[in-house]
Parts: C-alpha cells; structure tokens; sequence
C-alpha cells in the first residue's frame, strides 16, 4: 500500500497523518546508523541490548508503524467493532490517531495509549487534538507495567509496540483484560526475533489461550488472535 492507504480516513486525519508519517520517514536514515553497529546479530536473529544510556536516543524519534501496518491497525479495529484498544508504546500519536479514528468510526469508545516520556506525551495529545479525536483518546504517562494495572472492561485490540525488552511483561499484564476473539498486533517481531523468542513462545503455548501467526508486514509482525478457551 502506498498513500491509498489514507482514503480510508476522513480528510482532518489523513491531512495529519500524512505529515507525520513524512517526518517519521526523514529519521529513518538516523535510526538505521543507529543500528548498524549490530547489524550482523539482528540479520542472524541474535537477541541485542537496549542499553540505559542509549535510550535517551529514542526521545524524540517517532518510530511508529509505517503506514501499511497502521491501515491494517484501522481495519481490523473496525471489523472487530472494537470500543476498547490498548496501545503500549505510543511515542509521538501516529497509531494511536489511527486507532482513534477507528473507534470513532466505530461509533465510539477508548484508545487507552502509554508513554513513558512526558515531552513525547504530550506531542502525541497535541496530534491527537489536531485530527479531532481527543474524546476517544487517553494517555497515560509513565511505565507501562504500572500505568496498564487499571483497565476496566475488556479490551478488544491490543497494539502492542513499545521496547521489545518490555513485550512479554506487558502482555501479560494486559492478557486477563483481552476478551475471547480480540486481536494483539506485535510490532518489530521481525526486525528483533531474538528479543522475541520468549515472547513467541508464551503466544504459542496453548495453555495462554492464544493462537497466533507472523505476517509479513515490515518484515514481520505477530498477529495473534485471543481463543475462547483462554483463561480469565
């Protein structure tokens, strides 16, 4: 999909949207030096550190999903009539405005986004406010595994693309909330597949109540579908 992908938004969205998307684009040539120096353990699928002191790179980077994986996002919100997404790892808004325009278009509802960096939290709320969707949005500042203890209802999409280091964590954390039949969508799986052996693991265990498959989106992402006889 190429910039079609935005004539499944009303005009305000995709006029965003299309921006920063664009300005995600001119960091990626950073964010590939980046990870050059470890280059040959990511082509051998070998697991890499995300070390304290490199985080700080990260703070103003967008890193959001391109922008095949976030009309997928927007699709599959609407064919599950989703009311209720959890989102881990919403940096500068890009899916979560996506998400957002889902439920709305959905007749309503809650995208529940975490970030730990405040400065990126309220960039996103402040994309968010620009594309109209601020009632459908809410976002939540800190760690994840403290920020996510509280979910009321149960989730129907889980967009789960924050550090990989983190995924399974906050997985778990979120699983006893994700309703039978609901979608978790896992970013950078195949980008990081040695972070993500433990990750693919607990999907794959059928006493965690999961089914799930790896897509060839941006190089792989996990696409994995709650089961009726998962446990509560």
């Amino acid at each position: 999909m190429s910039h079609a992908a935005f004539d499944l938004l009303d005009s305000r969205t995709a006029r965003v949207l299309q921006r920063l998307h664009a300005e995600a684009d001119r960091q990626m040539p950073r964010l590939l030096l980046q990870y050059l120096p470890v280059l040959p353990r990511l082509l051998l699928g070998q697991r890499i550190d995300f070390k304290d002191e490199h985080l700080g790179f990260y703070a103003d980077k967008f890193i959001a999903l391109d922008r095949d994986q976030a009309a997928f996002c927007y699709l599959q919100v609407r064919a599950l009539r989703a009311r209720q997404v959890v989102e881990f790892g919403t940096s500068f808004g890009v899916s979560t405005i996506w998400l957002a325009a889902a439920v709305r278009d959905n007749g309503g509802g809650k995208v529940i986004g975490t970030e730990m960096v405040p400065a990126k939290a309220q960039r996103a709320r402040e994309h968010v406010a620009e594309a109209g969707l601020t009632e459908y949005v809410e976002i939540r500042e800190g760690d994840a595994n403290e920020t996510l203890r509280s979910i009321d209802g149960e989730v129907d999409f889980f967009l789960n693309d924050g550090f990989p280091m983190l995924a399974l964590d906050i997985l778990r954390l979120v699983a006893p909330h994700i309703r039978p039949g609901a979608v978790v969508l896992t970013d950078n799986v195949g980008h990081f597949r040695g972070n993500y052996r433990e990750y693919h693991a607990y999907l794959r265990d059928p006493r965690n109540g999961f089914q799930t498959i790896t897509m060839p989106l941006r190089s792989g992402t996990e696409y994995s579908v709650r089961t009726a006889e998962a446990p509560r």
